[in-house]
């Protein structure tokens, strides 16, 4: 890649609100660089989707970012991650990471016992993405996971706060607390909106993993290493949704600081 493309943006795709959580740290970790953001919102939830089909919307998106002026590709949705990317990399020039290894690297680094929990979307869950990423690095973890597929709807529709999530919450963690797991991967972007919750629910002894941070991390690095790094300033960001939605805007203000005025796109 020549200089040219050090000004060219990061993009990230995602099935909704949730990788604006990825989008934030990486705002935050490199604050020169622009950013361009889509998220499915006409047809999420990706978890419950067949894998196949998830890879085709994954494929679809990224066409249409690769027309934006891309030079790198964020991936931050764990159930397109979890689908398969191997195939959809080598169909692409540019650099495509996903958020599962540096989560399941955060998490190794992390715990104390060796027994990690993982929650995420079914998706997630029955593909073993996780816990195939932290065996190959530390093949003596155990690792325990447990599907959530109401917390995605709930971020998506603003209910964390209302009484029966935490009902929820306590129905699909307290099983990984009663085995002790001493680290919780947070495998799914949304979930990190549900923090403070999952905290309450696990207890202060459990250290909660989001890979958002780790993901930011790993993108400064190698645009580092490619030498892509922008040196400009006054970034001007853009957002994309597949379905008009005010409660992106809401939750995307909420979260990033500034409105989020998302542009509609049809495939």
């Amino acid at each position: 890649m020549s200089a040219m493309n050090k000004d060219q943006a990061i993009a990230l795709l995602d099935s909704g609100v949730g990788g604006l959580t990825v989008a934030k740290d990486v705002i935050n970790f490199l604050p020169n660089e622009r950013i361009i953001y889509f998220g499915d919102l006409a047809r999420m939830p990706y978890g419950p989707r067949p894998h196949e089909q998830v890879r085709h919307y994954v494929r679809e998106i990224t066409d249409f970012l690769m027309e934006q002026d891309t030079k790198l590709l964020i991936v931050a949705c764990n159930s397109a991650s979890a689908s398969g990317l191997s195939e959809i990399r080598s169909d692409y020039d540019i650099p495509i990471i996903d958020v599962i290894n540096p989560g399941a690297r955060a998490a190794i680094s992390a715990t104390k016992t060796k027994k990690i929990g993982v929650i995420g979307t079914e998706g997630t869950i029955k593909s073993k993405a996780y816990e195939k990423a932290i065996k190959r690095i530390d093949p003596e973890v155990e690792v325990l996971s447990q599907p959530c597929p109401l917390f995605v709807l709930i971020v998506e529709n603003d209910l964390i706060d209302y009484p029966e999530t935490k009902t929820v919450a306590r129905e699909y963690l307290l099983p990984l607390k009663e085995q002790g797991v001493d680290t919780l991967i947070m495998g799914c972007t949304h979930y990190p909106f549900m923090e403070n919750i999952i905290q309450d629910v696990m207890g202060n002894d459990v250290k909660l993993i989001s890979s958002a941070g780790e993901t930011a991390r790993q993108t400064k690095e190698l645009l580092k290493e490619r030498n892509l790094l922008r040196q400009g300033d006054n970034s001007k960001h853009r957002f994309f949704v597949s379905a008009e939605s005010k409660k992106f805007m809401q939750i995307g203000q909420k979260l990033l600081g500034f409105k989020p005025n998302a542009y509609q796109v049809v495939f």
